[in-house]
């Protein structure tokens, strides 16, 4: 059974409880985690402390490079591995797990080689005044990690924390730790110090309220709903604990007359489909320019027509999402439409060889939806895609921001200076032009506007978040 991991040793809950793991392809129990509590968590902040006073604290970011690409290519040489466990966790087809190991390769390696390019600066001051600034760690780090992509946001918030200096205790979901707790125990393969990576498993209300309370966290990173990341919020704002919120989008994929569908679609698709529609940055919203709206629908609807939902190992275009109540919470959002008369285009199909306990969606297209229904506003974390029209440019830009978030959009035009005042007049934290996700993009500053969020990851912003700015006056004479 996996364990915690504290101070890189695999360690037994408090509790003595344990927790069942459920393949989301057939609905059964095949594992059981730590159910962990606040002395857990004690526990694990106090070793993470501890190894920032008397080990970690004391490299140079150089050495911790070294450290970060030694795990880079630990993860490459156990990618298959990995991509296997988060396959059986997630109910990823192969080829999304492999890509998220490979993701975690890069994120380490990118990390790896930034820790030691955050510089300082020097400010012109007073006769008399050298002043210069430099960047120091938070110290210990919390990080609440989601199950839909558990090594990627794992790589892109650990593995900058690591890099600027941090040490860190980690929470993930109860849904999908496996491939974190193998993570750990590949870094103390390679060498980091007991309590630079700590992981602790169990519920979100019982470990991840503690984590989030523990007065010996100097910084929170979650990426979750807007309703905990609200609740993180007022908890941390108790003791002025600073915090980076990812906590979901939206996304409208924007698509004009003069738009190339032919380029476009295979983004529109995947954009929605990808994890079977659990992303929050999927592009879950399709705004097209009214003379060109039916034309798109039918391309977009026949290729919907072609979609398969199955079991992971399978590797079709959607595996299962990841629990009953998910699965429960899509139909619900599609009875929802059903019953506002909103049409359906397309739908895909469930193979036959899914099983009838397994949490399959079917993907599906829906028309002329009406920006004011729930489906339209929240995020329903499903393979549903959610088309309207508009008819100008001013229309587009209203429809887009029409939401409470404000995450991802995607703009399709070949019109060069409405590209420009698209990018411009979109609030999103991420704009794609002629493009969607820009694959993946390890290097590109990710995070949101509005109910989506604020503080940056991924990329050399995500270390500026991870560390704090200090001005240093010398008075000399």
């Amino acid at each position: 059974m996996p364990r915690n991991h504290i101070a890189n040793t695999a360690v037994r809950s408090v509790s003595g409880q344990t927790l069942p793991v459920i393949d989301p392809a057939d609905g059964q129990t095949y594992e059981t985690i730590e159910r962990s509590n606040a002395a857990d968590i004690d526990n694990a902040v106090r070793a993470a402390r501890e190894c920032l006073d008397q080990t970690w604290g004391q490299f140079t970011a150089a050495e911790r490079g070294r450290l970060l690409m030694k795990l880079s290519a630990k993860v490459a040489e156990h990618a298959d591995e990995l991509a296997a466990i988060e396959q059986r966790d997630c109910g990823k087809p192969t080829r999304q797990a492999k890509t998220d190991a490979l993701a975690l390769v890069r994120y380490f390696e990118f990390y790896a080689g930034a820790g030691d390019k955050l510089h300082g600066d020097t400010i012109p001051y007073l006769n008399g005044y050298s002043v210069l600034t430099w960047y120091e760690p938070h110290g210990v780090t919390g990080h609440v990690i989601p199950w839909n992509y558990p090594m990627q946001i794992f790589g892109r918030s650990v593995g900058g924390a690591l890099a600027a200096g941090n040490v860190c205790v980690v929470k993930p979901s109860e849904d999908a730790c496996l491939s974190l707790i193998r993570v750990a125990e590949l870094a103390a393969e390679v060498g980091f110090p007991p309590g630079a990576i700590n992981v602790v498993t169990g519920y979100g209300h019982e470990v991840g309220d503690a984590l989030v309370r523990h007065p010996g966290i100097d910084h929170i990173s979650f990426t979750g709903s807007p309703r905990v990341g609200t609740l993180i919020q007022q908890v941390a704002a108790e003791r002025h604990c600073p915090v980076t919120l990812e906590l979901g989008g939206k996304g409208p994929q924007i698509i004009f007359a003069d738009a190339d569908i032919e380029a476009a679609l295979p983004f529109i698709i995947n954009g929605i489909v990808q994890n079977a529609g659990q992303t929050c940055s999927a592009g879950s919203r399709l705004l097209v320019q009214r003379g060109f709206y039916e034309q798109v629908l039918e391309r977009v609807g026949k290729a919907f027509s072609a979609l398969r939902a199955g079991p992971p190992k399978l590797d079709l275009d959607l595996g299962p999402l990841i629990r009953k109540t998910q699965l429960e919470r899509v139909h619900g959002f599609l009875e929802e439409a059903r019953s506002a008369g909103i049409a359906t285009v397309a739908q895909g199909s469930i193979v036959a060889e899914a099983p009838d306990t397994g949490f399959y969606a079917a993907a599906t297209l829906l028309r002329d939806v009406p920006m004011e229904h729930r489906i339209a506003q929240e995020e329903v974390f499903g393979p549903v895609l959610s088309a309207m029209s508009f008819d100008d440019e001013d229309q587009a830009v209203e429809m887009a921001n029409g939401t409470n978030f404000g995450l991802v959009a995607g703009v399709w035009t070949q019109d060069g200076a409405r590209q420009f005042r698209m990018a411009r007049r979109v609030r999103a934290g991420q704009v794609f032009i002629n493009n969607y996700g820009a694959g993946g993009g390890v290097e590109l500053p990710f995070g949101g506007t509005k109910a989506s969020g604020y503080g940056r990851e991924k990329g050399f912003e995500a270390l500026y978040g991870f560390t704090t700015l200090k001005t240093v006056a010398i008075r000399h004479g």
